[in-house]
């Protein structure tokens, strides 16, 4: 039989001071695995992991709103096949008015001018990584994860959770963060004048990427300013150059040429979320995603490892010559 490189496995966690049911978070993990054909594999479908590169460094990518964990399969399988747990999850809960929706988590108050940078925003994280020890102790993982190697991810707002919380002072195991069409320009509801940009805490490394043909960002500019803004990577720029600070090393902008808002998250589903808003996109998907998985997939082994393979190879993808490299800058 084939050897099944990939496999996952679900876990259910609980998040604090929330009310049933809107307390309860799925989470899909992720991993390299070793088929052994064994009568216990045949019969409960959980086959044991390739312990090759044990202990794993860990990634947690968080979705966008209103977009399911299997959206992101694509970069949690990449990511596994390079030797890291990739964790996704869904979360229905009440957080924005009275409309329930999938969320990464958020906290709004937390993103407030008058609180912003002093406590965590998204009440998700804690739940994952208390989640994650219990994995760590107890599963067909236990023992193999490296949780003093964690990454964050994200996409749209759940790329804004990963940015504003990648804090080595709230969570000491993160080494890095990426994030796709995402952004941290203040909101004025929350108190920061318009056209503002949330500044970013800490040296860690960062993978900020985006799409020239957003059209879901060039479509929220009213969120941010009375007169809006009509390029659609603007924001995603702005916070790369403006929001990122520090002596930091590995830093890195990526504008994906023709890709839109929803170029990340695959297969596409129209019935949620706010895809209508965007533009098309302008390329071939499969090599677009292909593209990013060997950014994340190095930059991940750039902040955990620091190997010089991913240093050259982040040099090599993140570069303006580079054909699918429309804006590409490093700090």
């Amino acid at each position: 039989m084939k050897r099944i490189a990939v496999r996952a496995f679900y876990r259910a966690a609980k998040v604090a001071a929330r009310v049933a049911p809107y307390d309860n978070l799925t989470l899909k993990i992720h991993y390299p695995s070793k088929y052994g054909n064994t009568f216990q594999e045949r019969d409960t479908g959980f086959i044991p992991p390739d312990e090759t590169h044990a202990p794993f460094p860990v990634v947690i990518v968080m979705p966008g709103i209103n977009i399911s964990l299997e959206a992101y399969g694509w970069i949690a399988g990449a990511l596994a096949r390079a030797g890291f747990i990739a964790v996704t999850y869904n979360w229905v809960t009440i957080e924005i008015g009275d409309l329930v929706s999938a969320s990464p988590g958020l906290t709004l108050q937390a993103l407030h001018r008058d609180h912003y940078g002093n406590q965590p925003s998204c009440p998700a994280l804690p739940a994952i990584l208390d989640e994650l020890k219990q994995v760590q102790r107890n599963s067909l993982l236990a023992g193999h994860l490296d949780l003093d190697r964690l990454v964050l991810g994200g996409h749209s707002a759940g790329g804004t959770m990963a940015l504003v919380n990648a804090n080595s002072d709230w969570y000491p195991g993160v080494r890095g963060a990426f994030t796709f069409a995402a952004h941290t320009a203040g909101n004025p509801r929350l108190g920061w004048p318009e056209q503002s940009i949330m500044p970013l805490a800490g040296n860690l490394p960062l993978l900020v990427m985006g799409g020239n043909r957003d059209g879901v960002i060039a479509g929220s500019s009213y969120r941010y300013s009375n007169t809006g803004q009509s390029a659609a990577d603007t924001p995603v720029e702005r916070t790369f150059r403006e929001g990122v600070a520090g002596d930091g090393d590995g830093r890195y902008l990526l504008i994906v040429e023709g890709a839109n808002h929803f170029s990340f998250a695959w297969p596409r589903d129209p019935t949620t979320g706010r895809a209508y808003l965007d533009r098309p996109a302008a390329g071939d998907g499969r090599r677009m995603r292909a593209y990013m998985a060997e950014l994340i997939v190095n930059f991940c082994r750039r902040a955990c490892i620091g190997d010089a393979a991913s240093i050259t190879a982040m040099e090599t993808l993140c570069n303006a010559e580079h054909p699918l490299a429309a804006v590409a800058e490093t700090k």
